[in-house]
Formats: structure tokens, sequence, C-alpha cells
């Protein structure tokens, strides 16, 4: 099988157009559907860019037949304390029930209803069988251990049945604790789906709520998680293509850790949304994160998305960070000495095997630390990204230790003085550097005029604010701008239009001249393409 980084570059990736997530429902004769759903649609005039079918059919275990069943083949389980049955009439050796444990050993389709308090569902099946497991109405908890085991398969699929209320619930303390126990609530030595219409609630007591020990593909389902550890885990690759997530985890939320394989560990979000909330990373990859549909919202982390590298082609998504929002790094890497692009604040720092590629999409991230950091190379050619990053001089809105090349789409980095970077020599698209003489308060209206008066943009701080970088194709090299506080503006993700009625007048700037010390005015081409 062609693994996904391998099979794509990190360029082809951002640019593998196809159809915008795939949702994938089930009915009770067995039958799916696929197509583009409207959770998959980023805001208004947000081109997308999702990967199509076709190629995740490719790059993971992902076949959407699977979902497809002849309702007739379906075997009926009812779990029951000491009484768990198989319904007359769709008896099947591959199911045992053992006290409070139902074992399936062969492929097929198993629907599942009822509870179990205190009690198990394991898979056991041949290396080449494709098992389905329809939720339909089933709560499931363990007081020793997870109360959903894939051990073997070649596939399993977790189907919610449409209108039904499921859960997981595993234990606070496990009996079996080796390392290559299960560790969640639902747990996977297999690849594994998701999908259907359903709800499911996954409560990881012990440590993670979902994971997969190979492949993990969500292809529907409306599923809250709540876990100790780590949210959702898919080893070899983790992919959203639909549905509704909520993800509340105490350390990453959503991740795929391969660091042995080559060619493995890479997250996309292809559809659907995401919502997450994480004591540590919020979205974090091994290898590449791309978000390429879908609207993805990171509420509470520590480090918002962070990979090797990190692709947005499509798609909406809004980052939260106590540190860094967006951050390319980790993973092996080669560093090289350090290059232009530095618009103040940094020293020398070596350039490594790290990459940020923004091709399209709504991009927004609020962090204490480096807004949108690369330990590499950043390059920004469509879209809008819009940083409001920190308040102290110690870190900057935009930190990136090669080049920040901008060739297309809106950027707005606003933040602290201290550390700014500004777009490189090998952009071709202007842009203006506007330091404040003082900081201004959150809620206050910069503005950005030509030389007839009219706003070029307008932007809203969120948060304290000293300094802003900005680059549109709006923005003319050697043409002189007004800056402005104040005044009235009409933002989406605090970028948009304004009004100069009540504006104060600040200073100027001079399109594709940057400055990181001095302030409107104030000339200087430090850091800028010229």
């Amino acid at each position: 099988m062609k693994r996904f980084r391998t099979a794509l570059s990190v360029t082809a990736l951002a640019l593998a157009v196809g159809l915008a997530g795939c949702s994938a429902a089930g009915t009770s004769t067995g039958t799916s559907i696929t197509g583009t759903s409207a959770n998959s649609s980023a805001t208004s005039g947000t081109a997308q860019a999702a990967v199509s079918l076709d190629t995740l059919a490719a790059d993971t275990h992902y076949d959407a037949d699977d979902l497809t069943w002849d309702a007739a083949s379906e075997v009926a389980v009812t779990l029951a304390d000491g009484a768990s049955s198989v319904a007359a009439g769709t008896s099947s050796d591959a199911v045992k029930v053992d006290g409070d444990t139902v074992t399936i050993s062969a492929a097929g389709t198993y629907r599942l209803s009822g509870s179990l308090s205190d009690g198990q569902v394991v898979v056991a099946a041949g290396e080449e069988d494709v098992v389905r497991i329809i939720l339909d109405g089933a709560e499931i908890s363990s007081s020793t251990g997870s109360p959903f085991v894939v051990q073997s398969a070649n596939e399993a699929i977790v189907f919610l049945e449409d209108g039904t209320s499921n859960s997981l619930s595993d234990a606070s303390a496990y009996t079996d604790t080796a390392e290559d126990a299960p560790n969640a609530a639902l747990y996977s030595q297999a690849d594994l789906t998701i999908a259907g219409t359903g709800s499911l609630a996954v409560d990881g007591n012990f440590n993670d709520g979902i994971s997969s020990k190979d492949g993990l593909v969500l292809a529907a389902g409306n599923v809250t998680v709540g876990a100790t550890d780590d949210g959702i885990v898919g080893k070899d690759y983790a992919v959203l293509l639909d549905g509704a997530y909520q993800v509340t985890a105490g350390d990453d939320g959503f991740k795929s850790d391969n660091e042995e394989d080559e060619g493995r560990g890479w997250v996309l979000i292809n559809g659907g949304t995401l919502n997450v909330s994480a004591g540590d990373d919020g979205i974090k990859a091994f290898n590449t994160l791309t978000i390429a549909a879908g609207v993805t919202t990171v509420a509470k982390s520590e480090e918002g998305l962070e990979a090797q590298h990190i692709v947005m082609s499509g798609g909406t998504a809004n980052v939260t960070a106590n540190d860094d929002g967006v951050n390319a790094s980790g993973g092996a890497s080669t560093s090289t000495s350090a290059q232009g692009g530095m618009g103040g604040g940094g020293g020398e720092m070596a350039v490594g095997d790290y990459t940020v590629e923004i091709t399209g999409g709504s991009l927004t991230i609020n962090a204490q630390g480096d807004g949108l950091d690369s330990n590499g190379n950043a390059s920004i050619s469509g879209g809008t990204v819009v940083v409001n990053g920190p308040t102290n001089s110690g870190n900057g809105a935009l930190d990136v230790n090669g080049e920040l090349t901008v060739t297309g789409g809106t950027v707005a980095a606003a933040g602290s003085v201290g550390m700014v970077v500004t777009p490189g020599t090998s952009s071709t698209q202007s842009g203006v550097q506007v330091t404040l003489g003082s900081a201004v308060p959150a809620g206050t209206v910069v503005q950005i005029a030509d030389s007839a008066g009219n706003v070029v943009s307008a932007f809203v701080t969120t948060k304290a604010t000293a300094s802003l970088v900005f680059s549109s194709a709006a923005i003319t090299d050697g043409e002189v701008y007004t800056v402005y506080t104040g005044g009235t503006a009409t933002v989406s993700a605090g970028v948009g239009e304004g009004s100069l009625d009540g504006a104060k007048e600040v200073g100027t700037v001079t399109g594709g001249e940057y400055t990181a010390s001095e302030g409107p005015g104030g000339g200087g081409g430090f850091g800028g393409r010229r």
C-alpha cells in the first residue's frame, strides 16, 4: 500500500483537488450514501481543495464499498448483564458469549444493541477479515479494562446506526497494563473506520479515548470523546472525512504518532467538523498534518497544530494556544544555515526540514507564544491567514527560521514588536509593516488606506497589539499608505472593510518596505523584499 506522505509531496497534497469530504451514512438495509457534506464547507468565499476519495482509497484502507452490506446477512446480538444473546434466526458460530464478554471471530456484519454495565466486546477475527459492528443503541462499560477491543482483523468498522445513541466507557485502572495491552475505551490493533450518522460517547478514563495501532479513518458520526491522555489516535494515519467530532483530552487531542515507519504518522482533515480542547497539542502528526476541508477548531492547547510539515489547502481552522499556534517542528530534520526573511528579533537559527504551506482556506490563530512558527521555511500563496500573536516581546506573531514567502492570499499578523518576521526576498506579493508607537488595546480598529483615502483593509485586535504585518493583492510596492486607529470596521476573523469616520491618523508606511523597529513612516527596508 502506498503511504500518503511518500505518494504525494507536500505541494502535490495541497493541490490534490477532488470531492470535498465524504459522508457515509448507512440504513438498516445496509446501504450507504456518499457525497459532499454541509459540514465540509468552509466559510463563504473560501475555495476548497479537498483530497479526492480516489487518492484516499489508494493511500489508506478506506473503501466506501465497506459501508454497504446486505441487511439479511446481519447477526443481531443483544447485550445484557449476564444474559447477552444472539437473536433467533441470525445465529452465528462466530459469536461467542462468555459471561459478559462477547467475542466475534469472523468476517461479517454484527448489530449490537442493549447494554453491559461491566463487560467487553472483543473482535478476534482473521487477518484478512473485514468485521462490521453496527452499534444500535449500545452502551458498554468495563470496570477492569477496555470495553471494546479489536485484537485482530484486516479492518474493523464501527457503524453508528442512524438516530441512535451509543456509549463506551473504560475503567480508570486496568487489570492488564502490559506494554502491548489495550489502553483506550475503543481500541484496535487493526485498521479502524468509524461511520454512520448515529452518536457515540467515548469516555477514556484510563488513558486514550479512541486508539488504532494501524490506520484510522473517521468517515462520519456524531462522536464525543473525553480522555485522560490522548483523545483520538491513529498510528499510521488519522483521517477525518466527515461527521462531527468533539474531543477533550488531558494530553494531545487528535494525532498520528508513528515515528518509526517512513511515510507514516500523518493526519488529514478532509471534511466534517473537529473541535478539540487539549492539555498539550491540539492536532499533531509526526510527519505531515493537512487541513484540506471542513471546520477545525482547537479551542484550548499548549501548541495548536504541530507536525514536521503543515499544509492548509482549504477549509476553516481556528486555533487557540498557550504556546505556539502553528508549529512546524519535530520529526527528522536536516539543518542548514539561516537565510533571509527575518524582519528583526532573530539571531542566526538553524533551518531544518520543516515547512508550513498555506494555499487556501481560512486560518485564524490566537497564540500566547509564537503565532505561526516554522523551524524551516513557510509559504503562503492563497487563503486568509490571521494571527493574533503574543503580547510579550520574547515571541512573535510570525517566527520562521528560514524564509517566509508570500505570493498570494491575505496575511494579517498582529502581536508584539520584539521578534517581528516579515515576508522574505522570494515573495512576489507586497505588504506593509505597521509598528505602532505603543500597544493598542484589544478591540482597536487598525486601518490601512491608500493615497486616495480608500481603506485597503481594516483589522480589529483581539488583544494588546504593537505590530501588524499585512500582505494582500491590494498592496502595491512603492505606494504610500496611511495608517489609522479607530473608526469602524466590518470584519470576519478580524479582517475586513472599514470606515475612517472618527479614526485617528498615526503615520504612513510604504508597500514592500518593512521595518521592525520604527513606527509608521519610519522608512527602512530591513527584512523586506527589496
